[in-house]
């Protein structure tokens, strides 16, 4: 398995652009949403509980975020479960509006994710490595981070790698 920074790295070098980069904290978000509502659906019972495709989808991709890194993992996990707790405003509405929020979501992200590869000049990392489409709200979380001076380590190794 790639390390954290074998993963952030490879896909680092398809975001090299600060616009890119600043579509990516637009698009990718959305995107995430959209496919937590486009999942959230069908719903079953477990017990007590309630569990569908996102639910599934967030937590085996928290784990593999947690495999990755501890605190990326948590934090991602957070993101996701906030997610999944915008999707689930819609599980209730009418096919209409669920299929709306989705589906418009999914395309508006997409929108911003293509602007900012034209930017860039270069195809999304998923083109090559379909991890990119997991990898990608990994990088825009330890982006922000960056931004913010966190994680100056991991940031480091990153751009020597782009070196």
């Amino acid at each position: 398995m790639k390390s954290l920074v074998d993963q952030l790295s490879n896909y680092a070098a398809y975001h090299r652009d600060r616009r890119n980069i600043r579509t990516h904290f637009v698009g990718i978000p959305m995107i995430v949403v959209a496919v937590a509502i486009l999942l959230a659906r069908p719903s079953f019972a477990v017990g007590d509980w309630f569990a569908s495709p996102a639910l599934i989808a967030a937590a085996v991709l928290t784990l593999y975020y947690l495999k990755l890194d501890l605190r990326y993992g948590v934090a991602m996990g957070i993101f996701l479960a906030i997610s999944l707790a915008i999707a689930g405003q819609f599980t209730e509405a009418d096919t209409a509006t669920w299929l709306i929020a989705g589906v418009g979501l999914f395309v508006i992200g997409w929108v911003f994710q293509f602007v900012g590869h034209h930017y860039e000049g270069r195809k999304p990392a998923f083109f090559d490595d379909i991890m990119g489409l997991a990898i990608g709200p990994l990088f825009v979380l330890a982006e922000a981070g960056f931004l913010m001076g966190l994680r100056k380590d991991v940031e480091r190794e990153i751009e020597a790698r782009m070196a």
